[in-house]
């Protein structure tokens, strides 16, 4: 194998560890900066939704991880607040990724709250009962629907109301 081969070799064996550490290591929380892309794997253990999700509130300190079906297989994290029956999530009205796949392909997706991982579906709530929702939302991350989650945002009230219960 002369110089070039082994060069190219080391180039591809750093491109493949560089590919495999993002896809195990990712995601994780970074909404400053230059944080980074998503991961692939969502983790935890496939558990049988609880009876009640109002057990896994309070909310842990940190959002819970979503994955849609489909491709691109993306974990992000979502804000969330339980209900008896499943859970609800927020987004900004500002046309995010992971709701319009929601409108145009269906809401089957894998929830993680902690080490457990839900099979769910989402569905996007309208009118009253959405308002409703938001309210409860708001109420889980201790704000109002008139407040914004950052200067010159939106107002919670404006927001798209997604609600999760199981397969």
């Amino acid at each position: 194998m002369n110089n070039k081969e082994k060069i190219g070799f080391l180039v591809g064996v750093a491109f493949l560890f560089g590919i495999f550490s993002w896809m195990f290591t990712a995601p994780y929380l970074g909404n400053e900066g230059l944080a980074r892309t998503p991961g692939i794997i969502i983790g935890g253990t496939a558990s049988p939704a609880p009876e009640d999700f109002t057990a896994l509130t309070p909310a842990p300190p940190f959002p819970l991880m979503m994955k849609q079906a489909g491709f691109p297989p993306f974990v992000i994290y979502l804000s969330w607040a339980a209900t008896t029956d499943g859970v609800i999530t927020a987004t900004h009205p500002d046309g995010a990724i992971w709701a319009q796949r929601i409108r145009d392909r269906g809401g089957d997706g894998l929830l993680r709250i902690g080490d457990a991982t839900y099979e769910m579906e989402a569905v996007e709530i309208f009118g009253d009962e959405r308002l409703d929702m938001m309210l409860q939302w708001a109420d889980a991350v201790g704000l109002t629907l008139d407040d914004s989650l950052y200067e010159g945002g939106a107002p919670l009230r404006e927001f798209e109301v997604f609600y999760w219960t199981p397969r």
